[in-house]
């Protein structure tokens, strides 16, 4: 099924045709764009009742983890395999790389760059960025870890998607794919978004309420027993003198 990407107005487009799009988007509505980016999980792409996943790395990659943070927000991909990792922007150009030495780079001559800042991408592309500009390499990370925002792997439009017919029914919108390298070798991220009905994540939600309620009440017992035993130890000894007139 083709993928839903950086658009407003369609379900279904090219990346290439996107970009214009998306920067008069961008000019229309800039108070929206900054919701957003505020506050992701509550916008329409990002609600609850999406869940997307990794299903695969094809061809297999021994070293290379990636999975998504935050039910469809970002991918995480983690690089052990002693060789560099290029992820590709939707334009099938240079966006990001985790270095063999576990360094991680973003490539802002990469429109990519500049889309992925916005949850729907409801930003104006620079000219000095293109899928034809000699990349420009800035560090963001160490450690073999790179994370960052794919709108291949969310739904981009307001509303629900016209595949969930059915709210209350488990329903796939759509798979995706996002193109990597690993060294020499092209390969591919590829994944699922799914719709799930709120009475599959809502119990979990109000078990991790509850969860975190009584940490948080056991911790605030644990510091007021430890401030308590502080103010034992540091209070003055009281002691008082046996009078000599007093008999024994």
């Amino acid at each position: 099924m083709p993928q839903v990407l950086l658009t407003l107005a369609v379900a279904v487009a090219t990346p290439a045709a996107l970009v214009p799009a998306v920067a008069a988007a961008a000019e229309s509505s800039p108070s929206a764009a900054l919701r957003e980016r505020q506050n992701p999980i509550n916008t329409e792409g990002n609600r609850y009742d999406y869940r997307s996943t990794v299903t695969a790395v094809n061809p297999a990659q021994p070293g290379l983890q990636v999975k998504v943070i935050q039910y469809a927000d970002r991918l995480l991909l983690t690089n052990h395999t002693g060789q560099t990792v290029t992820v590709y922007g939707y334009q099938r150009e240079p966006y990001a790389r985790v270095l063999a030495n576990g360094t991680a780079e973003l490539n802002s001559n990469s429109p990519a760059y500049y889309l992925n800042q916005d949850f729907f991408g409801l930003i104006t592309v620079p000219p000095s960025a293109s899928p034809t500009a000699k990349p420009h390499w800035t560090v963001v990370g160490a450690g073999g870890r790179l994370e960052w925002h794919d709108h291949r792997i969310h739904w981009m439009l307001q509303g629900i998607p016209p595949q969930v017919k059915d709210r209350s029914k488990r329903t796939k919108v759509f798979d995706w794919t996002v193109p990597i390298r690993v060294g020499a070798q092209p390969a591919a991220i590829h994944g699922e978004l799914v719709w799930v009905p709120e009475e599959d994540w809502l119990p979990l939600v109000i078990l991790g309420v509850f969860a975190a309620s009584a940490v948080a009440v056991a911790a605030a017992l644990i510091i007021r027993r430890r401030r308590r035993r502080r103010a034992r130890v540091d209070a003055p000894e009281h002691t008082v003198a046996a009078s000599s007139d007093e008999p024994w």
